[in-house]
């Protein structure tokens, strides 16, 4: 049985992706999770499967998720219009049809955080969370960035980082949220870091890195609009610190396939995506329309139940398991 890291990146409400691909990931008899990561709405995703799937097996992770999804869509009439509305905007700033003056986080009562919040504490008891022993199952690694130093911070449930508020500095985005104060200093969103973090998995010596990548890293066609230009640069930002560390791992392997880490406890780990096969707009990232994460959902778990089928066999022959 493959032992397999799982790294989640972040993209707000597309992220909601990412839960369809884990439904089928989780489910599967012929994987072993040591690992899951995320930053953003991708550590929210990493914290509901490695919470339930420490709490009641994968299939408790897959109720929390399906959960926590189902309660972040806009259902109420107030909700469903304020979402249309405000993702309309976004449309038509980036489209450079309509400029919008900047939100002040700082001037308004924090709404949108209270409502997270309410959201996460619903599906996660972080006191029972606080309580499971550390050294035991699968590790959760969210990124976050601190605001001051700009340091990279990867916030660990083998140190008992996970709570609350970390996992809120990782979703931190500072044009709707303040920073977030962990006590260790203040944070914004993991996109400004590590999304996701990997750098240090294969530590764990898993056999197989899975990223589930929701922003292409390469484009046919050069963006020539305002709207176009802002979704590319949005996905460029996204991506950038993720290759960095993908080429680190990559040197990694090299070193172990020359015999330099013989004893060092580290194996050549194989990575592979799961990748959202159409483009969204950045303006999509603050949908919550029914309608919309459920799409994204359902696109997930094909793409999760077509990767089992490639991967999952040849992963199972190379281990030998």
């Amino acid at each position: 049985m493959p032992r397999v890291a799982i790294a989640c990146q972040g993209g707000g409400s597309q992220t909601a992706f990412t839960a369809g691909v884990l439904r089928p990931l989780l489910r599967s008899p012929d994987v072993e999770p040591v690992a899951f990561t995320g930053t953003s709405g991708g550590a929210i995703c990493a914290l509901l499967a490695w919470y339930g799937w420490r709490t009641g097996g994968p299939r408790r992770a897959v109720e929390l998720l399906d959960g926590f999804w189902r309660d972040n869509a806009a259902t109420s009439p107030l909700d469903a219009v304020s979402n249309a509305v405000g993702v309309g905007l976004l449309r038509l700033r980036d489209l450079g049809v309509l400029p919008l003056p900047a939100f002040d986080p700082y001037r308004f009562p924090e709404i949108a955080r209270g409502r997270l919040q309410d959201l996460l504490e619903r599906w996660v008891d972080f006191r029972l969370l606080a309580a499971l022993p550390r050294n035991e199952g699968p590790v959760l690694q969210i990124g976050a960035v601190e605001v001051r130093s700009g340091a990279f911070r990867r916030f660990d449930s083998r140190r008992g980082e996970i709570t609350v508020e970390t996992v809120l500095a990782s979703a931190a985005i500072p044009t709707l949220f303040r920073a977030v104060d962990t006590g260790d200093g203040v944070y914004w969103d993991g996109v400004f870091s590590e999304n996701p973090p990997v750098r240090d998995l294969p530590a764990l010596a898993p056999d197989a890195l899975w990223i589930v990548q929701l922003f292409p890293q390469r484009i046919d066609v050069e963006p020539r609009t305002p709207g176009a230009i802002a979704d590319r640069r949005a996905e460029l930002t996204a991506n950038l610190s993720l290759e960095q560390e993908i080429d680190a791992i990559q040197k990694i392997n090299e070193f172990v396939r020359a015999g330099y880490l013989d004893g060092a406890g580290y194996r050549e780990v194989g990575i592979e995506r799961i990748q959202l096969d159409r483009r969204l707009d950045s303006a999509s990232a603050a949908d919550r329309s029914p309608a919309f994460l459920e799409g994204l959902i359902a696109d997930g778990v094909q793409a999760g139940e077509a990767f089992l089928a490639r991967s999952v066999p040849a992963a199972v022959r190379a281990t030998g398991t």
